[in-house]
Order: C-alpha cells, then structure tokens, then sequence
C-alpha cells in the first residue's frame, strides 16, 4: 500500500510505503493502547470513585460499578431476610419445645433441672485430623441444613404435643376415677359380696362397703363429677350419688346431712355429706358403692387404701 503526501508550500511529494506486516504491527499497537486506556479508567473508577467530583465522569464510571454493586447486595439482602425468617420460626418451635419439655417432666414426675432445657447442652472432644481438609459450608448447603433442621424440629414437637396430650389425659383420668378414700379410716365394717344380713340373718349380697365411723364425720367426694342425685332413700337414708363420665357412678348412703345438691359439680376430696344413720341401718357408717352401667363393683379395685 502506497500512501502520497503533497505539501501546499513546497510543492514537493512524499511516498510512504505500508507493507502488510506494518499494517498488522499498526492495529496491534492501537489494540495495546486501547486495552491499556481501557484497563487504566477501571482502575481509576475503582479506586478513586468516591473522589471524582464532575457529575458527567462519575456517571461514566462510577455508575456500572454501583448497579453491579447494588445488585449483589439486594441478592444477599433477599437471601439473608429468608435465612433470618427460618431462624425466627425455629426459635419458636425451641420455645415450644422447651414449654413442652418442661410440662412433661412435671407430668412425669421427672426433675425438670435434670435436663436443663433453657441451657444449650454442653459439647466437645479432641480435634480430628479432618478438620485440616474439611471444606466450608456454601450457602445452599447451610439453607439446606436449616431446612433439615426445622422439619426435625416440627416432627419432634408433633411427637411431645402427643405424648404430653396422653400424660394429660391420664392426669386427668386419675381425678375422674373413684380412687380416694370417702372417708378417713383405715378399715370397714362390712366389705363387698356375700354377708349375712344383719336385719333378716340371712345370706344376701352386698353391692358396697361400710365404713364404720362417728357421727358427722365428713364424707367426701372419691372423685370429680356431677352430682346426679342428692335425696332421701327409703332404705340409704340421705344419699348422695355422682356421676364420673364413662357410665360410672360413685354412692354415699345413710348420711347425716347432705353438702351438695342435685346438678352441682364436685372436685376430687370435697366434702359433701356427713357420716350418720339415716334409712336401714343399725349405726353411724358409710355404705360406699361404685357402680359402672348401674352394675354394682367391688370399690376395693378403685380405692387406693382398702382393707
């Protein structure tokens, strides 16, 4: 390639000859200068962005770097607002779970402080020689063990939310069933089954059992429930009858006054009636019965002192 220079003042011509090796060597040292310019305002942008001054260069500059920066601060923003939102629902599920352990011991029986359950449990031992190549945890890993973790966390509360249900149904069964002493003695004059009849001398059956005891002593309830008959009988005297659910019917006969009346509710241990001689009788006792269907039981089973 041939290139003709003509000057307007002397009149003379120069040639200047390109060769192809110095067109290619031309572009290249345009390329270099480019990429050096190129490389020397990103440098500058980096480094000196919070410097620059005039508006429209900083716009130039700054402006890219600012939007790839802003991105990827909102990406890790988003991703740590879901991390922190995980986190929240599984602090209240320990919450819960520390309710609920706490409950289940005390339903138990079990020393709560025996299993510390606001206390993180202590851990340690001797550094493996693992330790030197193991890799950190990435971020989808460590989203992935949270994950893990709050489905344990779930199936576990289920779990104690349906043993503490069972432990509480129990407890409650305990003060619905006929299992404390009527009243305070140790012994009964007459138990369940087969006796003489003292009135007639014959063989009868006893539906309960008597307690023998002194005249306004009181009488309580063996259990919770609802008073389904409070009168007098011609044969129990004054009588006081209570149902506990389940078909099951506690009776307190040949008593000197009645506590409760018809439709009241009743706790565990209440007092409601006194010891005396009313109806067919031969002295101050209790006739006490349980009855489950208006079948007669043997109270002995239910109590928990009986002689």
């Amino acid at each position: 390639m041939n290139i003709i220079f003509i000057s307007n003042n002397t009149e003379r011509t120069r040639k200047l000859n390109l060769t192809r090796s110095s067109i290619v060597l031309l572009f290249g040292i345009f390329f270099v200068m480019v990429m050096i310019v190129a490389l020397g305002l990103n440098f500058f942008s980096l480094r000196y962005a919070d410097k620059i001054d005039a508006p429209l260069l900083r716009a130039v500059l700054v402006n890219p770097q600012e939007e790839r920066h802003q991105k990827i601060q909102t990406h890790l923003q988003d991703n740590l607002n879901i991390m922190a939102s995980k986190l929240g629902h599984m602090q209240a599920q320990l919450i819960r779970l520390d309710a609920l352990g706490e409950r289940l011991a005390e339903s138990s029986g079990i020393k709560s402080r025996d299993f510390l359950f606001k206390e993180t449990p202590g851990q340690g031992g001797a550094r493996s020689e693992r330790d030197l190549s193991t890799e950190e945890l990435t971020f989808g890993e460590f989203d992935d063990m949270l994950h893990d973790l709050s489905s344990m966390l779930d199936e576990r509360a289920d779990k104690l939310g349906a043993l503490d249900s069972l432990l509480r149904y129990g407890r409650i069964t305990k003060f619905v069933l006929p299992s404390e002493m009527p009243v305070e003695t140790d012994w009964y004059s007459s138990g369940y089954g087969y006796r003489i009849d003292p009135f007639t001398g014959k063989r009868a059956f006893h539906e309960g059992v008597d307690f023998a005891a002194e005249t306004g002593t009181p009488i309580k309830a063996a259990a919770s429930g609802v008073v389904i008959y409070s009168d007098r009988h011609p044969e129990y005297g004054n009588m006081v009858e209570i149902d506990h659910g389940d078909d099951l019917v506690s009776r307190y006969a040949h008593a000197s006054k009645r506590m409760v009346k018809l439709g009241e509710v009743v706790l565990q241990g209440q007092k409601i009636a006194e010891v005396g001689s009313t109806g067919r009788s031969t002295g101050p006792h209790l006739h006490f019965e349980i009855r489950h269907k208006n079948k007669p039981q043997n109270p002995a089973k239910f109590l928990n002192k009986s002689s």
